[in-house]
């Protein structure tokens, strides 16, 4: 008897994702769909008809594409691209559908409906690592795309991808007519041109990445970001659309996080710090800039213990040095070790619920569509356990004995109302760090939001203190 999907060829497989799909139907769902729909019908389908490929998949928010050459995928990502582009004009600002597709070359298993193996998997990986309106293809596409192409392939690096057991060396595709950079409707600020990847010193991939221009400023790594879904965050994207029209801000997902390294990564604070030391390097700056947000203030701190010559300044916004644990009171104690288990046990669960718990705490002003937002956002960037161990070690965490150690100019911005970090928190930072600036913020979100009273009073504050 013949096992299942015994059926093997060699094909060219693209995997491409609508960018912010759960972003865009929860703001607009009958508006999304339409778009989605209309794009299909007069970009997608005709696109890869027109190349010779054949839709495998329709997913929703992203298709599967299988292909008998390297030459005819690439050719279709690539048009498909550009004809997507010139459609967001009909988009209302903020909904527009944009597209990554990652392309591999390799031997799937099929049967009469659909494809399988790491041919697929890496292609879908590599859709994943995609710049966003970008196409992002393997080492084997490179090497067999015909000559004929008016395309080149930019180095991407290595990755180590998601359940594949070899790093995969990635080019992202550039031609005239493909843009690489996309651009936010609301602030028309660049956004990133694409991910990089650095190796930390035990080897775990560290994905960063760059936007704006001016003086570096590097947002420490947290717990709970992920550099693509970042730009749909509603409150990570007014930070970072707002300080990249000042500096060069270089982002980076810490270890277990995001676009970084998930899986049989070693999760402690000293590894933190070692991944922000890692990012750093790949620069030429003299020196940079440090804005630490939440328990990002205290990896920050300690990076500043290890390099002190190569920070600048230091902002901590939101920023403590004591965990929960570490504070001396038995109600943070036991809320510490509550919240834990909430997010082992309930993390990955399709029932929000557990998830919405972290969102009340940390954003209690969030509107109804900004708290389904990010209860989507936290499941994305990393697994349950990996985010238990993160609140672990912030809850155990404590820098206090760095404090009056510090040299280098610090500004403290905190939030009157922050249930995550007290404002306590942030005059315990000021009391120790010698000659450190103080400034009280109204709100009530351990993030502000862009629209937000203080918001631009934030922003201010950091640029006129780096500059």
């Amino acid at each position: 008897m013949s096992p299942p999907y015994a059926n093997r060829k060699l094909a060219a497989i693209l995997a491409a994702d609508i960018v912010g799909y759960s972003r865009l139907m929860g703001e607009d769902e009958s508006g999304t769909l339409a778009r989605v729909k209309h794009l299909f019908e007069k970009v997608v389908s005709p696109t890869v008809q027109n190349a010779g490929g054949r839709i495998v998949k329709s997913l929703g928010d992203g298709y599967l594409v299988e292909f008998s050459s390297a030459t005819q995928a690439v050719s279709c990502a690539c048009d498909w691209q550009k004809k997507a582009q010139d459609a967001l004009h009909s988009h209302p600002s903020g909904q527009e559908i944009l597209f990554r597709i990652g392309i591999n070359l390799g031997e799937i298993v099929f049967d009469e409906q659909d494809i399988f193996g790491d041919g697929v998997n890496i292609a879908a990986r590599l859709e994943a690592i995609c710049p966003t309106g970008g196409v992002c293809v393997s080492e084997m596409i490179k090497n067999t795309t015909g000559s004929d192409l008016p395309v080149q392939f930019e180095d991407f690096g290595r990755h180590r991808l998601k359940n594949i057991r070899s790093p995969v060396q990635a080019y992202l595709v550039s031609q005239s007519n493909l843009s690489q950079v996309r651009r936010n409707p609301e602030t028309g600020i660049s956004r990133q041109s694409g991910i990089r990847y650095c190796q930390s010193k035990d080897g775990t991939s560290i994905a960063y990445a760059t936007v704006g221009e001016g003086y570096p400023l590097v947002i420490a790594g947290s717990w709970m970001t992920h550099l693509e879904w970042d730009w749909e965050s509603p409150s990570y994207r007014d930070y970072i659309s707002h300080l990249s029209r000042h500096f060069t801000v270089i982002r980076y997902d810490q270890r277990g996080n995001g676009m970084s390294d998930w899986d049989d990564v070693d999760i402690s604070f000293d590894k933190m710090v070692d991944d922000m030391e890692c990012v750093i390097d790949q620069y030429d700056h003299d020196r940079v800039a440090i804005l630490g947000m939440s328990q990002g203030a205290s990896v920050a701190i300690a990076y500043i213990m290890r390099q002190p010559e190569r920070v600048s300044h230091l902002v901590l916004n939101g920023g403590y040095a004591r965990g929960r644990r570490r504070r001396g009171k038995a109600k943070d104690a036991a809320e510490s070790e509550a919240l834990v288990n909430l997010i082992r046990f309930g993390w990955a669960t399709e029932n929000p619920a557990y998830r919405h718990a972290v969102t009340t705490l940390f954003m209690p002003d969030a509107s109804p569509e900004e708290a389904n937002w990010f209860n989507a956002f936290q499941k994305a960037c990393s697994p349950g356990e990996n985010m238990a161990r993160f609140r672990e070690i912030f809850d155990e965490m404590d820098v206090s004995d760095c404090l009056p150690k510090l040299r280098t100019p610090t500004l403290i911005l905190h939030s009157d109302g922050d249930a995550v970090a007290p404002i306590s928190e942030g005059k315990f930072l000021a009391s120790r760090i010698a000659g450190a600036q103080f400034i009280r913020l109204k709100s009530k979100n351990h993030m502000m939001f862009g629209n937000e009273p203080d918001f631009p009073k934030l922003i201010r504050s950091i640029v006129d203190f780096v500059k």
